[in-house]
């Protein structure tokens, strides 16, 4: 079982337990004091959990995030002097830097209700970054995009409902532009492509997008329209097919590099597992991948049979990979998005390159779930990205190197608008999470953008997009 999944599973548990006590609590109340207020209690009891205290975290919001970055990282000598944090040495930008603020970060009382945040305010921009309720801890901001205001002195560093309880560090990390280079972003399921990467792909002189499933399971929304459950399956599988073909077009990636493989969502673990046998459809009652292949412009070697196996996969891989020879690779980080199908692409990719003649320069990871925090990026959309929860322990050897690139105003309109063309991110959300909204935006003080109503219009449409780079 996966890390995520375990922690789920002690969650739903611990939650159990705490419903069956408070059950108690309020059948003793009701014999003893009044048989109507176990009833009033019970509803304020919900409506204080569904606005203050429903997010998924996995951990203390007094933990210190455990980051580690490569011991030659350049680390600036910076003050918080007021509100202004001041270099003790003065910075030359050259225009390709990601700049990251490490610093404690104490909670205020309502910083348990209302999500603290610090705003950053420089001359032309204000940013702000949201972290946990009860944050009481060391704390990444990114600082990418201020570093003008950082150099002339003129950046703020402001709590809402939090303040800055320590000294703070500042690294900063040069890259070389992947826009300027051919990038190929590996999207396990459409969306994913344009979630992680719709800015650096949009922007990229030359970009290929390779969907690897067709993600046609949990297909709900179309049984409701009367269709049988296989059938439901296949025309939402048909449906991110075309996604994924036609929506990298609005950022400006020309037909014939798009890739659709139609492997089936959720089999990939089964595929690595058994890699010469084929792993069927959970839900479509299909085993034969063609299906979903059918607006690709390029032949692939699985094309011939269509089977859905590992080897087929990698077969797959390897003609893409030398056709379209990318010097940046951007996939799901196989230790912060711990999707078993994000773990499984990524693997089969770095499975692929193996004693090929062609290999990329540079590897860029990106995380669209998270093990500890359902809920990241915090805060609004159209606000910056801070560093996801790490907790990588004390004897962790990983070092971890960030990329960042800001979004103009522009790209960030074209980003939710891509999004929106996902049908998968257009059904409206249960009635149970519309509920939860409105009590969360009445009395926590939150906000969901106007673009949409999943909930990923709010966690992607950012300042930034963020990455952790590796190099070959």
């Amino acid at each position: 079982m996966g890390r995520k999944q375990q922690l789920l599973k002690r969650h739903r548990r611990n939650k159990r337990m705490a419903l069956l006590i408070g059950l108690v609590l309020l059948v003793a109340i009701g014999v003893l004091v009044a048989w109507w207020l176990p009833l009033l209690l019970a509803i304020g009891a919900w409506v204080a959990h569904e606005a203050w205290f429903a997010d998924h975290l996995f951990y203390s919001p007094g933990d210190d995030y455990q980051y580690r970055f490569p011991a030659d990282s350049e680390q600036l000598n910076v003050r918080l002097d007021g509100e202004c944090l001041r270099l003790e040495n003065p910075l030359k930008l050259l225009g390709d830097e990601t700049l990251i603020l490490g610093v404690p970060i104490k909670s205020s009382w309502l910083g348990r209700f209302l999500d603290p945040a610090i705003e950053l305010l420089g001359t032309d921009v204000r940013d702000q970054q949201t972290f946990e309720r009860g944050v009481d801890g060391l704390r990444y901001l990114n600082l990418t995009g201020l570093g003008a205001a950082l150099a002339d002195g003129s950046l703020r560093v402001r709590g809402r409902f939090c303040r800055v309880s320590g000294s703070p560090r500042v690294w900063l990390f040069h890259h070389t532009d992947p826009r300027r280079q051919r990038v190929m972003v590996i999207a396990p399921h459409a969306d994913d492509a344009e979630l992680a990467a719709y800015g650096l792909y949009s922007q990229a002189d030359e970009a290929w997008i390779v969907t690897l499933t067709a993600g046609e399971i949990e297909a709900g929304h179309y049984q409701q329209m009367g269709m049988p459950r296989a059938e439901a399956a296949r025309t939402k599988g048909r449906l991110r097919a075309w996604d994924s073909i036609a929506v990298p077009r609005w950022g400006g990636v020309p037909e014939a590099h798009c890739v659709q493989l139609g492997y089936f969502c959720l089999q990939l673990p089964a595929m690595q597992a058994a890699p010469d046998q084929p792993i069927a459809s959970r839900e479509a009652d299909l085993s034969d991948t063609r299906l979903f292949r059918q607006f690709n412009s390029m032949p692939l070697p699985g094309d011939t049979d269509g089977a859905p196996t590992w080897n087929n996969l990698l077969a797959d891989l390897r003609a893409l990979l030398l056709k379209a020879r990318p010097e940046v690779l951007v996939m799901p980080h196989p230790s912060i998005d711990p999707h078993p199908d994000h773990i499984c692409a990524q693997a089969a990719v770095l499975e692929a390159l193996q004693g090929l003649e062609w290999q990329p320069k540079t590897i860029l990871g990106y995380a669209n779930h998270l093990h500890d925090n359902d809920r990241w990026p915090m805060g609004d959309a159209h606000s910056g990205v801070s560093l996801p929860p790490y907790f990588a322990g004390a004897d962790s050897t990983d070092e971890l190197i960030p990329y960042s690139l800001e979004l103009s105003a522009s790209t960030q309109r074209d980003k939710a608008m891509a999004l929106g063309m996902m049908h998968d991110l257009q059904p409206p959300p249960p009635f149970k999470r519309r509920v939860r909204r409105w009590l969360q935006q009445l009395l926590a003080g939150r906000r969901w953008p106007a673009e949409g109503e999943n909930e990923f219009f709010r966690k992607a449409v950012r300042r930034h997009e963020l990455f952790w780079r590796k190099d070959s």
